[in-house]
């Protein structure tokens, strides 16, 4: 679970992200503006209409059941950032947010440039910040019917390396779970279809992984994989919006299933579709990555006081 400090800390944070989005960064770097502009992509919204929901009406002279429309589409809830260099998160308005501390100092690949030497690992700090294009993907769904609300806050840091060190930089605990030794399990990637790109534990930010891309892409899913569920050994606030009437947040994501979440690369360059890793690997420069992390809703419009249940045309009922 997060430390009670890192928590109380966390509003703070928030509020100076906030205040962040004031200063301008470099050009060509990845700014809010784009990453707002990312959002507005029907590859990575995929709106669907899956079912109906259906409500119980009351008024002094009786009930009728009424119907409404269950839909389904993608909503960007993080901006997930993997680079190198403590304190050079892409995302140039948020850098200052995961500036170096104690403890947390160093940054860059434990790798030469000889092209023999690929068995050393890199390393990534990587931090989870609240996507703030997620009301423009609400918009973007609306014009095909009903949206769904995120569950997310934009610019809410929901995860900073910096400061789960502990876990991040020593692996402890995760480095002694069956998922670290293993092999086999919880892998990005199959090793039977040769595209096995690292495993998602331990979630640290080490990783034996010949190309940049790749271990940056590992270490974003290990970050996404810990802010998704409860009561994970790191520091961090978890993403976990809850389950009401007429409305179906998404569960943890899982490697490998689409259905679960998707990717979309905005630095170093921004791309309008979104995919599950592995994915086309686009080398940076200076060692520094990021992604939206879009996740699946499914909502209906409420009809009445009392919903009675749902179901969804390709079967199954809630």
């Amino acid at each position: 679970m997060p430390a009670p400090s890192a928590l109380y800390a966390y509003p703070k944070l928030r509020s100076l992200a906030l205040s962040l989005l004031l200063v301008s960064g470099p050009s060509g770097a990845l700014d809010t503006a784009s990453i707002m502009a990312s959002a507005l992509s029907p590859n990575c919204l995929e709106y669907r209409v899956v079912g109906l929901c259906f409500w119980l009406f009351c008024t002094p002279f009786g009930c009728k059941i009424k119907t409404s429309t269950k839909v389904r589409h993608f909503i960007p809830e993080l901006v997930v950032s993997s680079y190198a260099t403590t304190g050079n998160n892409p995302w140039t308005e948020m850098a200052a947010l995961s500036s170096p501390i104690s403890g947390a100092e160093g940054g860059g690949n434990l790798i030469t440039p000889n092209t023999r030497r690929d068995n050393l690992p890199r390393y990534k700090n990587v931090d989870g910040i609240g996507h703030p294009g997620g009301w423009t993907a609400t918009q973007l769904a609306s014009q095909s019917g009903y949206a769904c609300a995120s569950g997310a806050s934009a610019f809410m840091p929901y995860y900073l390396s910096t400061l789960d060190s502990l876990a991040w930089r020593q692996g402890i605990p995760e480095s002694f779970y069956p998922e670290s030794l293993v092999p086999g399990i919880r892998e990005i990637g199959r090793q039977a279809s040769g595209n096995m790109w690292g495993n998602v534990y331990p979630r640290q930010g080490f990783l034996v992984q010949p190309d940049d891309f790749k271990a940056a892409a590992v270490m974003a899913q290990r970050a996404g994989d810990v802010i998704t569920r409860n009561g994970q050994p790191h520091v961090y606030v978890p993403l976990t919006p809850a389950k009401r009437d007429g409305y179906w947040p998404p569960g943890p994501i899982a490697e490998n299933d689409a259905s679960t979440h998707k990717w979309q690369l905005l630095y170093p360059q921004v791309q309008p579709m979104c995919a599950t890793f592995p994915s086309d690997p686009v080398q940076s420069s200076d060692g520094s990555y990021a992604w939206s992390l879009w996740r699946p809703y499914s909502c209906c419009k409420r009809e009445g006081q009392t919903f009675l249940f749902s179901i969804d045309f390709e079967g199954g009922a809630s």
